[in-house]
Formats: C-alpha cells, structure tokens, sequence
C-alpha cells in the first residue's frame, strides 16, 4: 500500500509531510466511524469554492454574478470533482468497508468527489495556504481553461445540440438506465450516446433533467478536448 501511497502523491503532486493526513483523506466512513474523510472533506468543499471562486472572477472581469455562480458550480459539481479523481486514479487507494468494496464504491461517484475535497483540506493543512491553492488550479487547469460566461449561459442540453447541428451530426440520445431508491429521494442514472463518435457519457443526478444535463456537459467537455472551442 505504501507504493501505492507514493504513486498516489506523485500523481497529486505532493509529498505529505504528514501521512496520516494522506490516510485520514482516504478513509471513507464505512471504514471507520470515528477516524474517517468527513471532517476534512467539510474543509475541502470550502476551500475548493474559495479557490475557483476567486480564479473564476479574477480570469472573467466581464463575468455577471450569475455567469460566474453557473462557471463556478459546472466545476466544483460532484460530477467534476469524481472525473478528476477517476484520473488521479483515486479509487485504488481509498480505504472502504467491506460492503462498499463489494458494491463497487471505488467507483461511486460521491465517494470518490468526497475523497477529492477531503484531499484538498488534508493538502492546505499539511502544507499552508498556497500549496493548497497551487495544487487545486493545477488539477483543474484545462477545465479553467475551457469554462467561460458564454459556456455557462447555455443549458449543457441546448449547447451540446447545438454543437452536433453545426457540423451536421446526428444529434445526442438519451437514456435512463438506472433509478435508485424511492420517491421523491431518487438518483438517476442517465446514458447520453454521441452516434458518430461511438461515444457514451453517463452521469447522475436527482432528477432525470438533471442527469442528463451532467451527461451532456460530460459529453461537451470530451468533444471540446477532442477538437478545442
């Protein structure tokens, strides 16, 4: 594990001082009631919207405080925050319980957002202020890059449509292909299909408008890397 440990931090791009912070970041709940992430994900989730608050007004001074409220919301959602960590490969170091680990919660979206704000507040407590704040705009550098007022004006739906009938493609389906618990505290699981890329995007949310809104702005952010703006 400690191997692990180290490829984890080279990948974050710092070295705890204090490993007990790293291993008190991954240790979801299930794992331990009392010694467990939700502290420090409480930090993180205030920093992290300190930090792209501040990033956001200082890049767009032409911003509105509604397009800057809608930029700053598209980057610190849940669906955000467990994409960067799927690519700093997270799941693999997260302590779980036994029946999370069986029910696949390496995976889950929300453990894996938490784990993220929990390493945000593990890394301002560990090394200051600034170090926190250099490894946040680090790991969101090209999602700072490509969010913009114009961006956040648009329903994800409606700019994704858009896209696609611009370059005379065929246009996005939709699909639910889950709904967990019951009415009117429900999550669903939506699939959205891009025909001509062979593509498909998932997300989650509250309510089926809502997953699908997740699921295009997912499906943006691929093309957008694929062919930029």
């Amino acid at each position: 594990m400690t191997a692990d440990l180290n490829r984890l931090q080279s990948r974050l791009g710092h070295c705890f001082s204090d490993q007990s912070l790293l291993g008190l970041a991954l240790t979801h709940r299930s794992a331990s009631r009392r010694q467990n992430n939700e502290r420090l994900e409480f930090l993180g989730d205030a920093l992290l919207s300190q930090i792209i608050s501040a990033e956001i007004y200082h890049r767009h001074p032409e911003a509105s405080e509604g397009q800057l409220t809608r930029m700053r919301a598209s980057l610190v959602r849940g669906q955000t925050l467990a994409e960067l960590a799927r690519e700093l490969e997270l799941g693999d170091c997260l302590a779980l319980g036994g029946g999370e680990l069986k029910s696949g919660g390496f995976r889950r979206e929300s453990i894996l957002a938490d784990a993220l704000e929990a390493l945000i507040g593990a890394i301002h407590l560990d090394a200051g202020e600034q170090a926190c704040r250099d490894r946040v705009l680090t790991w969101f550098g090209g999602r700072l890059d490509r969010v913009s007022p114009e961006s956040a004006d648009k329903d994800p739906k409606t700019a994704l449509q858009e896209w696609l009938q611009g370059r005379q493609m065929v246009l996005p389906e939709y699909t639910v292909v889950a709904v967990h618990g019951q009415a009117p505290k429900q999550t669903f699981d939506v699939e959205c299909r891009l025909d001509a890329y062979e593509q498909l995007f998932n997300a989650s949310g509250s309510s089926r408008r809502k997953a699908e809104q997740g699921a295009a702005m997912a499906a943006m952010a691929w093309l957008e890397q694929q062919h930029g703006r």
